[in-house]
């Protein structure tokens, strides 16, 4: 299993982005796969999450009806599209997955991170 999540950048508040997170080793439509992001001092946190088939999802409170995640089951990749960024969202965000595909919402759960990519909200 190989996790690469890519388009983090620095952004201006109230701006958007959109992550990417290639998947290999597994088809992403059976798998549960979900967004952490990581401050310095803090443990991940959780962000969001989407079901197997994409047609079930859930979200952090910090960041529901701002931030949405999806799949693309064609190109084996999950996005997170971050809209009306805050300064509160700068953190790495990583791309995560429990060994047998089970939903996600808590770090201790999960078996495979990417690398991360750095978000910097900030004007």
């Amino acid at each position: 299993v190989q996790l690469v999540e890519s388009g983090g950048g620095l952004v201006q508040p109230g701006g958007s982005l959109r992550l990417s997170c290639a998947a290999s080793g597994f088809t992403v439509s059976s798998y549960y796969m979900s967004w952490f992001r990581q401050v310095p001092g803090k443990e991940r946190a959780f962000v969001a999450v989407i079901s197997r088939l994409g047609d079930f999802t859930n979200y952090a409170d910090s960041v529901k009806g701002r931030f949405i995640i999806s799949k693309d089951n064609a190109k084996n990749t999950m996005y997170l599209q971050m809209n009306s960024l805050k300064p509160e969202d700068t953190a790495v965000y990583y791309c995560a997955v429990d060994r047998s595909g089970y939903y996600v919402v808590a770090s201790d759960q999960v078996d495979y991170w990417g690398q991360g990519t750095q978000v910097t909200v900030s004007s």
